[in-house]
């Protein structure tokens, strides 16, 4: 099933989160990845909302989005121009033999080594879902022993995608 990027502006008001996420709850529909922030404006925060769903299925979604009283605006982003960027930090086992290895893997892709422990090593990357995925299984050999992910956040832009900017 394919994955739907909506943009949600909403009234940054107590329980707003938990009235989106009940929505999509309470009619079966699954989240994918889900983001909360702020907005210049601090009476409202922007929803950076992933979900797998056909198209009819998302039409269902963005027309009960819009009947919740704090949501101002629903955009779907997939058709339109954007960038992505996802965070992830990761701690994967070190030993003597692959602390090279590893660090070769983590400039190749440019990410960051944030802390080397006895036992661990903790990376930080910033990129799209597909680069974070590939940092990811080029570290799974080594031995990874915890994933923290943001989610996606995606702002549409003006302009044509350049390939090292984004999914959208």
């Amino acid at each position: 099933m394919p994955k739907f990027t909506l943009s949600v502006l909403v009234e940054n008001k107590f329980g707003v989160l938990a009235r989106v996420a009940g929505l999509f709850s309470a009619r079966g529909f699954n989240i994918d990845s889900l983001a909360v922030s702020a907005t210049d404006d601090a009476s409202m925060s922007s929803m950076t909302v992933v979900v797998d769903a056909d198209e009819r299925t998302l039409e269902q979604i963005k027309k009960q989005l819009n009947k919740l009283i704090d949501v101002i605006k629903v955009i779907d982003l997939t058709k339109k121009h954007y960038i992505d960027r996802e965070l992830v930090l990761i701690n994967v086992k070190i030993t003597d033999a692959a602390k090279e290895k590893i660090i070769g893997v983590v400039d190749s892709v440019g990410a960051h080594v944030l802390d080397v422990g006895k036992a661990t090593v903790t990376i930080e990357e910033t990129g799209d879902t597909n680069n974070v995925n590939a940092l990811i299984e080029l570290l799974r050999p080594f031995g990874i022993t915890e994933v923290v992910r943001t989610g996606k956040i995606a702002i549409q832009t003006e302009g044509e995608k350049k390939e090292e900017k984004g999914n959208g």
